[in-house]
């Protein structure tokens, strides 16, 4: 009987603890979906292919997207240590 007190007592806490977990790995799934830099890398090579873009901004652009890459990358290595302890 008082395991299902303390149940409903806590069912409060419990929810939002498990709610908490879940928009955190939402979050962190969005932060570190490569799939938007990886189009935007395409897209990038596209325009300085086609003549759009000069060979600095072509540059300039790239680097900006590599540190956006490595970024997610770096965060989902630190977030897969966390989510294995």
């Amino acid at each position: 009987m008082a395991f299902f007190v303390d149940n409903i007592l806590l069912s409060p806490v419990t929810f939002v603890t498990w709610l908490g977990e879940k928009l955190h790995e939402a979050a962190m799934q969005d932060m570190t979906d490569e799939s938007k830099v990886q189009e935007d890398l395409l897209e990038l090579q596209l325009l300085y292919e086609i003549g759009d873009i000069t060979a600095e901004e072509y540059e300039q652009s790239e680097i900006e997207l590599m540190q956006r890459l490595e970024e997610m990358r770096r965060l989902k290595d630190q977030w897969s240590v966390i989510s294995d302890q």
